[in-house]
């Protein structure tokens, strides 16, 4: 190894050299039959006990002092020529473990197969009891058995050292062997519970350590050890430090291999990533051209999300900016790119800072760079759509508007050339139709938002109008709508709608007043003005009742509609409030009608009420349960009272007239 080997105390000098390594003096040559029987000795390879058997023997026969003497020779010289041979087979025995190190070294495939041979070899040639091998494992910051051979305890073999620790931790602080022949009595490393608990648990007493060295840097430790006392010599230092030279030669090699199949794969995976970002291009070109000829042909934002779907094998739809996720939505307007919201992404589709929507790729949680800018352009593209269909329905909102603008203005009397004019934009004026007046209630803080808030709230009201085959105008600091009646709803159901819609639309309340059901419009389109002004005060009157954000017409208001109401419609409002009373009346011939009169006369008791008709209390009691089934049964409420007096007034009012 060529490092400075310690000793443990107990053996710091170096044994005496037996007595044939000295230099000895030199002496007469033996006789011939003197060398005979150590020849023999020396042929069978007897022990060095056997070679005092024919110096004894001679002694023991008298033999003469010249014949001991030469015996006495020949067994020194037999001695000295066995030892050398001893050497010679050892060292040839090492050479080959070594060898055979070396070619498993060179033929390396795993890496422990290799260290576990290094042991084994280690083990067999020093005649130790116990081998084995620790590594430096520096993401701890200790030191961990890698390999045992002739270990029996359990928690020997897991043992894991801190650095420093142990026999092992000196022989890696000073990268030099260091040998004890006694563990638990040599002071000079640090002894800890749990090494000498393992150290003690396979029963060691000798070990002999070697340093892996890795150029100037220790990896780890090879060790030999005993369950005796034992003195290590300079050449079995020597050997161990030979194997550990491999063994760590062994691990450089299995790092530089994995190093080299790593650099292959990420060389391999660079090429695939080369080979899927040329694919990608290619698509990327793909989607360039479709989306290219889509904006050529008059495509819309369903046709992009149609074509970026087939791109990037995916589903991707348009939504409006209030179905997409909201805080996804504005990180990607933020940002200007696609962002992950769960398994989806979502590309903002925005303008001038204004969101007009989002592009969302369904179910693709992994999505590499290029189908991201993929996803990014298609929004844009998407944006210009939007944009360029904004200024076709702002140029077709104005011509709807000046149409309903002259409506109201009773401008142009041609009927033939309204209808006409309301044919190109797919509106019928033949049709029943409701005029709704639309406000927003809230206020804005300055003019310019206000003035904001209103071109929003008409924006919105000419899309409902173009979807309802209607007509919308700014007025009056708010909206007015002409939609057709569509044979289900009436009147009230229409503006309690349209106030949902606009709100939702525009994000705030917006408050709808309707008028009553208007026909024949081109011929008589100056009942459009009169319709708007009954529809502007039911408006008032909801906001006045603190109804705000809410749609009602005429008909909602009871008596007050008589008042709201631009033609007094006084029979509809009596047919609606005790319509059913008096038709009983005229299929049965009965008389509730007089009861109720009678009944609100005399201060709603039924006791004066039976005398005013000169009829048993029984039977004003059951009239007017009779009257509570027709009517309902808050008929007794004031509200309702009130209401049913009126209609009652009026009732007689027009009776004659209906005679």
């Amino acid at each position: 190894m060529g490092n400075p080997v310690t000793m443990s105390r107990d053996h710091a000098q170096p044994a005496e050299r037996p007595a044939h390594d000295a230099a000895a003096p030199a002496h007469p040559a033996a006789p011939a039959d003197a060398e005979t029987p150590f020849l023999e000795l020396l042929a069978r390879g007897a022990s060095a006990d056997a070679y005092e058997q024919p110096v004894l023997l001679a002694r023991a026969e008298g033999g003469p002092a010249e014949r001991v003497a030469a015996l006495e020779r020949a067994k020194l010289l037999a001695l000295r020529v066995r030892s050398e041979l001893e050497g010679r087979r050892r060292r040839e025995a090492e050479l080959s473990a070594l060898f055979e190190t070396a070619h498993d070294l060179a033929g390396l495939r795993d890496l422990d197969a290799v260290l576990r041979a290094i042991v084994q070899r280690a083990r067999s040639l020093l005649g130790t009891d116990v081998a084995y091998l620790s590594l430096n494992d520096p993401a701890r910051g200790d030191t961990y058995m890698r390999v045992t051979e002739g270990s029996v305890a359990a928690r020997f073999q897991q043992l894991r050292l801190g650095m420093g620790e142990g026999l092992g931790g000196l022989v890696a602080q000073t990268a030099r062997p260091y040998v004890t022949d006694d563990y638990f009595k040599d002071a000079r490393f640090q002894h800890t519970r749990t090494i000498d608990t393992g150290v003690r648990d396979e029963g060691l007493v000798a070990i002999l350590g070697v340093p892996l060295m890795l150029g100037h840097h220790v990896i780890g430790v090879l060790f030999a050890a005993d369950r005796r006392a034992r003195v290590f010599e300079r050449e079995q230092i020597a050997l161990l430090g030979s194997f550990a030279a491999l063994a760590a030669a062994a691990i450089d090699t299995a790092n530089l291999l994995a190093e080299t199949r790593s650099a292959l794969a990420e060389l391999e995976r660079a090429n695939a990533i080369i080979k899927d970002r040329s694919g990608v291009i290619e698509r990327a070109s793909d989607v360039h051209d479709r989306l290219a000829e889509l904006v050529l042909r008059g495509g819309g934002v369903h046709d992009v999300a149609a074509a970026v779907s087939q791109v990037l094998a995916g589903t991707v739809e348009f939504t409006e900016a209030t179905a997409a996720p909201a805080r996804a939505l504005e990180a990607s307007r933020a940002e200007g790119h696609a962002v992950r919201h769960d398994d989806d992404w979502i590309a903002a589709v925005a303008a001038g800072g204004e969101l007009l929507g989002a592009l969302v790729l369904r179910g693709h949680p992994g999505l590499d760079p290029v189908d991201q800018l993929t996803l990014e352009r298609a929004a844009m593209v998407t944006s210009l759509l939007l944009l360029a269909r904004r200024s076709a329905a702002e140029a077709e909102q104005r011509v709807r508007g000046e149409l309903l603008d002259d409506l109201l203005d009773a401008r142009d009397r041609d009927p033939r050339l309204l209808r006409e004019r309301a044919r190109r934009l797919h509106a019928d004026l033949d049709a029943t139709h409701v005029v709704l007046a639309a406000r927003l209630d809230t206020v804005a803080p300055d003019a310019d938002q206000e003035a904001d808030a209103r071109r929003r709230l008409w924006a919105a009201a000419s899309h409902l109008a173009a979807t309802r085959h209607g007509l919308a105008a700014a007025r009056d600091g708010g909206t007015v709508l002409l939609l057709p009646l569509d044979g289900r709803d009436g009147a009230t159901e229409l503006a309690r709608r349209t106030a949902r819609d606009l709100g939702a639309a525009v994000h705030e309340a917006v408050t709808v007043g309707a008028s009553a059901p208007v026909e024949d419009l081109a011929a008589r389109p100056e009942t459009v003005a009169a319709a708007y002004t009954e529809a502007r005060r039911c408006q008032d009157a909801l906001r006045l009742l603190n109804r705000s954000g809410d749609g009602a017409a005429a008909e909602d208001f009871g008596f007050l509609g008589l008042l709201l109401a631009g033609d007094r419609d006084v029979a509809g409002f009596v047919d609606r409030t005790i319509g059913q009373v008096v038709a009983y009346d005229e299929r049965r011939g009965t008389e509730l009608l007089r009861t109720l009169d009678a009944y609100f006369a005399c201060g709603m008791s039924p006791a004066r009420t039976k005398d005013e008709l000169h009829v048993h209390v029984n039977t004003v009691a059951q009239r007017l349960e009779r009257v509570g089934r027709l009517l309902g049964d808050d008929w007794q409420s004031p509200a309702r009272t009130l209401e049913i007096q009126l209609a009652l007034r009026l009732h007689r009012l027009s009776a004659p007239e209906r005679r």
